[in-house]
């Protein structure tokens, strides 16, 4: 026997009718509403390098990059870490926070240690910029480099190119770093995996085996 119930229920009535709404009818209207929205969402951050945006302000720079000019067109409101990674292939400089409170980005500007994620590529014409690369002579690691794996200051290791510029600027400007000296000159900088011990040593290594060459040398 029939259920005359599902004849008599008044909603079925109305789907039946045309009216009200039913299951099919419902998924397909999220269906298109999923699609409108995809079509609309911005695509921030998905241009190419070098591509001429839309209402960009374009300028042609040259960039003083490990002792060599580089002469780029850029868009005024590009990073100078985004630059260094996707228009000059310069990848040790790592994207992080994209915020300056992680630290894989850091530069030398001057010597002195910055963040590329919070440097316009424009505001660092006319400076001497020195990434990881160019602490290093050619395929050879420099000593501080050398340091940090002698004393094993790394596990992913994702960190570890902006550790070492932080504390090459550290050690521009402190020969002989006390462990606090070193901690400060180092909070700037984050390891997610916890070896900060170990960079600490890593800094104190090589700071002493500069001034021990520095003074065979004399």
């Amino acid at each position: 026997m029939k259920d005359k119930r599902a004849n008599d229920d008044p909603q079925r009535k109305k789907a039946k009718n045309g009216s009200g709404v039913t299951r099919r009818r419902f998924i397909a209207a999220v269906g298109a509403s999923a699609g409108a929205a995809a079509t609309l969402r911005p695509t921030l951050g998905t241009s190419a390098p070098g591509e001429l945006l839309e209402g960009a302000s374009m300028k042609r720079i040259t960039l003083h990059i490990n002792g060599t000019p580089r002469e780029l067109l850029v868009d005024c409101r590009w990073t100078l870490l985004r630059v260094l990674r996707l228009q000059l292939g310069l990848s040790a400089a790592k994207a992080g926070c994209e915020r300056g409170e992680c630290g894989s980005c850091t530069v030398l500007i001057d010597s002195k240690a910055r963040y590329a994620c919070l440097t316009l590529a424009v505001e660092a014409e006319g400076h001497e910029i020195t990434t990881l690369e160019g602490l290093m002579d050619g395929e050879r690691l420099s000593d501080l480099q050398r340091a940090f794996v002698e004393e094993d200051a790394f596990q992913c290791g994702y960190c570890t190119p902006g550790q070492i510029v932080a504390a090459e600027a550290l050690l521009i400007t402190t020969r002989e770093p006390s462990r606090e000296e070193i901690r400060q000159g180092m909070s700037g900088n984050l390891c997610r995996c916890g070896s900060y011990e170990h960079i600490n040593r890593a800094v104190a290594r090589c700071a002493r085996e500069r001034n021990t060459h520095e003074g065979a040398s004399s």
